[in-house]
């Protein structure tokens, strides 16, 4: 937090939040986040604390994140609109000191853990003390983000205040905020993203807009924040991207100079659309997962990108291994696994050491060091950069062959009129197998079989395919796989538009 600090002593009346029409500067921002964290010390909230933080998106959700970082504790977003079940588990799993929460939103939380709101009097009024404010080192807890578990519960990743802030540093280093700019916030705070637009913005001066909430799912709306605030910063999921640059007002937000891309494959198509509607804005490919303090890769997408968009080189203090199944190095052009190591780890999985230790393995380049299994399948381009192809975990065996699904989605992506592609394995009645090739774009789906002969053998040729207006995503705007449309069997290509 010091560098939040620095910021309000060489700002104290710029503009630091803005949340719909009403706006905070650094000095009175600092005053509010100074008297939560004084209440939450005398609460007993101590470093090494976590403290869970169930609001919507609101001024007083980002004061309660930055309050707790002051207090020297971590903080566990929890999004209250998600089932009581699910913020259970991620309470009971963090174990938080206390459940931070609006009475306004109407939050139901059932645990034994104390639950201060914030709006309550008790804390609105109380007095200001001078309990000393605690001092944190880089290896405490900044944050523990919980996502998605292949057991179908979620997993909380620690990350330190060391591994994020390398990972804002660079950051600043590479994109430079100044206090003319403006970043909106719409990434909803349980997913990593929203750590860099909730925290970069205010230490480097700059204005930050807080976007009501759902407005991240609504391309008119958030069209019509970013022109009415001036945003010159901004991120998108590539999906919701997509869903951005085909509406009509997108091209009016002639103000955004920076757009970063990240959470799912940059697709050329997309890229292409962006420099068409917005020929002003850059365009950056970040690639990280939560388990590396959000990016650890980047790339400046050109614009001549003619089969894929890279996902690039490392970010500071960042190792990337492409390694086979015996962790040794494959040549460049071979695909591999993707390992990460560096700075940027995370700590590991909240009271899950099984999980932490099979996912952060001994890293054998490094004495003592470690390195993080992605599961991402890559290969080195003969520039250095690196190309993503897909989840190793999207890997099949059909009729005894082993199948990356994400190779073939990379070859149906070449295709000009192609600009989403997804494919997936059908189970029939019967328990025959067979692969589905899903694409959006005005294409004939009978010449599909042809542009992938050239591509990949003929074993890897989906059986079916299926055409969609748009491809169903998830609350953090990815593809949803499991709300693909079964396809309608009746020959080996098939048609289905979307309503």
């Amino acid at each position: 937090m010091s560098l939040f600090s620095d910021a309000v002593s060489r700002f104290p009346g710029g503009v630091a939040v803005t949340f719909e029409g009403v706006s905070l500067s650094y000095g009175e921002f600092d005053a509010r986040v100074d008297a939560l964290a004084r209440f939450l010390v005398g609460s007993g909230v101590t470093v090494g604390s976590l403290v869970a933080v169930a609001m919507r998106r609101s001024v007083e959700m980002l004061v309660a994140l930055y309050a707790v970082q002051r207090a020297g504790a971590g903080y566990v977003p929890v999004d209250p609109d998600h089932p009581v079940e699910r913020i259970g588990h991620i309470v009971e799993t963090a174990d938080p000191v206390l459940v931070l929460i609006r009475g306004a939103d109407g939050v139901r939380v059932d645990t034994d853990v104390p639950v201060v709101d914030v709006d309550s009097d008790a804390v609105l009024s109380a007095p200001l003390t001078d309990v000393e404010l605690p001092w944190v080192s880089s290896s405490d807890v900044a944050y523990v983000i919980f996502t998605s578990g292949s057991t179908g519960r979620p997993k909380g990743v620690a990350v330190s205040h060391g591994a994020i802030v390398n990972r804002l540093l660079w950051m600043q280093s590479e994109y430079g905020l100044s206090s003319g700019d403006v970043v909106v916030q719409k990434t909803p705070v349980t997913f990593d993203v929203s750590v860099w637009e909730l925290f970069w913005p205010l230490l480097f001066g700059a204005r930050l807009v807080v976007a009501s909430p759902d407005v991240h799912r609504d391309p008119v709306a958030l069209a019509a924040l970013i022109r009415g605030e001036g945003v010159t910063t901004a991120h998108f999921v590539p999906s919701m991207l997509a869903v951005f640059t085909a509406e009509s007002t997108a091209g009016e937000c002639s103000s955004l100079r920076r757009v970063f891309a990240s959470g799912e494959a940059l697709s050329v198509d997309h890229a292409r659309r962006f420099g068409e509607v917005l020929p002003s804005a850059e365009l950056h490919n970040l690639y990280g997962p939560t388990e590396a303090a959000v990016d650890v890769t980047y790339w400046p997408v050109a614009g001549d990108e003619m089969h894929t968009v890279p996902i690039g080189r490392p970010v500071w203090n960042t190792q990337l291994h492409v390694l086979d199944a015996r962790l040794r190095p494959v040549p460049v052009g071979v695909v591999g696994e993707l390992y990460l190591a560096g700075a940027q780890l995370a700590q590991g999985y909240v009271s899950r050491p099984d999980l932490t230790a099979d996912r952060f393995v001994a890293n054998p380049y490094a004495s003592g060091a470690r390195m993080y299994r992605t599961g991402d399948l890559v290969k080195r381009r003969a520039d250095g950069a690196l190309e993503y192809l897909g989840r190793s975990d999207f890997q099949v065996k059909l009729r005894g062959q082993r199948i990356e699904l994400g190779e073939i989605e990379a070859a149906l992506l070449v295709h000009d009129d192609i600009s989403q592609a997804a494919v997936t394995v059908h189970t029939d009645a019967r328990g025959e197998q067979s692969l589905v090739g899903y694409v959006v774009g005005d294409v004939d789906t009978s010449t599909l079989a042809s542009h992938l002969g050239h591509r990949v053998p003929s074993y890897m040729i989906p059986t079916h395919f299926v055409v969609l207006d748009g491809f169903p995503v998830n609350a953090s705007g990815k593809l949803d796989r499991k709300a693909l449309p079964e396809p309608e069997i009746g020959s080996s290509t098939t048609e289905y538009i979307a309503p």
